[in-house]
């Protein structure tokens, strides 16, 4: 089983960039493919980065892609969501999710565990 704990959000000026943590328990993390999701208030779950066990294979949702960068440090036991240039449409809750598999998926219904989230909040 692994515990996820997701860091690093806070408030930030629309241009700004943060950099989102999250740290997962137990000594198999290098078998799991990460990936990041968000949801703003009154909206669904959405999709908005992952990245495959190895690192070796990223993904990015396309509305993210030149602003967001996934990476993940095997030996921290940690992935990371680098965010630059935000909107404030980029204001929401963010979750890293995992899967026990080589590859990463953008469907939700394929993670096995979740973080509690962390909020972003992005002001105009």
């Amino acid at each position: 089983q692994v515990q996820l704990v997701e860091s690093g959000g806070g408030l930030v000026q629309a241009g700004g960039s943060l950099r989102l943590s999250c740290a997962a328990s137990g000594r198999t993390f290098s078998t799991y493919s990460m990936g990041w999701f968000r949801q703003a208030a009154g909206k669904e779950r959405e999709f908005v980065a992952a990245i495959s066990r190895s690192g070796g294979s990223t993904n990015i949702a396309d509305s993210e892609k030149g602003r967001f960068t996934i990476s993940r440090d095997n030996a921290k036991n940690t992935v990371y969501l680098q965010m630059n240039s935000l909107k404030p449409e980029d204001t929401a809750v963010y979750f890293c999710a995992a899967v026990a598999a080589a590859y990463w998926y953008k469907g939700m219904a394929r993670y096995d565990y979740w973080g509690q989230g962390t909020q972003v909040t992005v002001s105009s």
